[in-house]
């Protein structure tokens, strides 16, 4: 049965197998992992991990993949699909609790899915994603660089980078016209929750042009004054764009702003 992607949906389906071994290989698999896959397009990738992990959960949108999903994971009785909207999925719901993210996420999502998956999934510890090759970028970008954003710091202030390849546009139908990548890192213990720090952060980075006291104060996030008082409690000046902070002053700041 033939299946033609949705745009709207940001799809492109993985369809050659070959890229398997390399994400076996980011993802660390191990056959103890209940792994969380989103997206699961024609169930390639499924079937790889269904094979090799204890519990895959395929969290589909599209139901008219209802059919070739089916047939394509018949066989296997440890993968359970789910027919939702993996942005508002509570993975906290799900039994077994995944360990594990490992998908070929849709474009349209990849980004929010990827922090709220580290905001709000504590059992996951671990995530081989494949995305826009400038989206992967942004996750482990440093300061003062151009990809260095909102995303960065939250990423780099719950977790550390593991592995990265570069992957074709040939792996795909239909192909993609830009480059996407495999990133592959896992939860840092004792992390700072991102709770307490993605207001500040988001506030920071919503006009990036300008200072980060304008920023926030601009997005109603404190008073001028106040985070004036912040910078220079934490050693910055108060001409500073958010790109020239480091993650962790970002902590300290969200402390001083509390």
């Amino acid at each position: 049965m033939s299946v033609a992607p949705k745009k709207a949906l940001g799809q492109h389906f993985l369809v050659d197998e070959n890229i398997l071994g390399v994400i076996g290989r980011l993802a660390e698999l191990d056959a103890t992992d209940v792994v969380l896959e989103v997206g699961p397009g024609l169930g390639v990738l499924t079937r790889y991990l269904a094979a090799r992990v204890c519990h895959v959960h395929a969290i589909e949108l599209d139901h008219s993949l209802e059919s070739v999903l089916k047939d394509a994971l018949g066989e296997f009785a440890n993968v359970q699909l789910i027919w939702a909207d993996a942005l508002d999925l509570d993975v906290r719901t799900l039994r077994p609790l995944p360990t594990k993210l490992v998908a070929n996420l849709p474009y349209n999502i990849a980004t929010p899915l990827v922090v709220e998956s580290l905001e709000h999934a504590a059992s996951l510890r671990h995530w081989c994603v494949m995305v826009q090759r400038e989206v992967a970028d942004r996750f482990f970008a440093r300061p003062r660089t151009k990809a260095y954003g909102a995303v960065s710091v939250l990423v780099q202030l719950s977790a550390r980078k593991k592995g990265y390849h570069a992957v074709p546009p040939t792996v795909f139908r239909p192909r993609p016209r830009v480059d996407s990548a495999l990133v592959a890192f896992e939860r840092v213990a004792a992390a700072t929750p991102i709770a307490t720090v993605r207001p500040v952060v988001e506030a920071a980075f919503a006009h990036r042009r300008k200072t980060l006291v304008n920023s926030v104060s601009v997005s109603g996030f404190a008073p001028r004054a106040r985070a004036e008082e912040a910078l220079s409690a934490i050693g910055r000046s108060t001409r500073v764009r958010a790109e020239e902070l480091e993650p962790e002053e970002f902590v300290a700041l969200a402390a001083h702003l509390r």
